[in-house]
């Protein structure tokens, strides 16, 4: 009797009551994810004297759009995202914004890029107006390494 009682409750069971199922288990797993992922991680430590750094673009520079951003490295290696090697990490390029803790992992959007394929430069769209560039180095995780290997804050306007 219990087997027909949850065959008959199956069968009576709508499209909206499965999708609403699945939309509430998609968002108990994407608040685990999110609530994981801004627990401080143990972060990877960089080579001493390592720094990041823009090439052809600098402090107060006037640029049109689309601005090609290159990133430089010394000190330490490129490597994607998810590799584990000691003295790499990727890049991460911050537009009109900061990173509040560098123990999380750098979030991503519009104003926190990700290069995780080991990237070394991009061609960005900005709206005309002045805007503010900054590199910084992360470890397999999105973490930033210790110490961070940041560039300096660099403000451009675009024309």
């Amino acid at each position: 009797m219990i087997h027909e009682t949850l065959n008959t409750r199956s069968s009576q069971t709508s499209p909206r009551m499965v999708r609403f199922a699945w939309t509430a288990a998609l968002l108990v797993a994407l608040s685990a994810f999110a609530a994981h992922s801004q627990e401080p991680l143990a972060r990877t430590p960089s080579a001493e004297g390592a720094r990041s750094y823009f090439i052809g673009i600098a402090d107060g520079d006037e640029v049109s759009s689309p601005v090609v951003v290159r990133f430089g490295l010394s000190g330490m290696g490129v490597a994607p995202a998810g590799v584990e090697l000691q003295k790499t990490g990727h890049h991460h390029l911050l537009i009109d914004s900061e990173l509040a803790d560098y123990s999380l992992p750098i979030p991503a959007d519009d104003a926190h890029r990700h290069f995780g394929g080991g990237q070394t430069e991009v061609s960005i769209e900005l709206p005309p107006g002045n805007h503010t560039l900054q590199l910084v180095l992360a470890d397999h995780h999105h973490v930033p390494h210790e110490p961070p290997v940041v560039s300096e804050r660099i403000r451009v306007t675009v024309k």
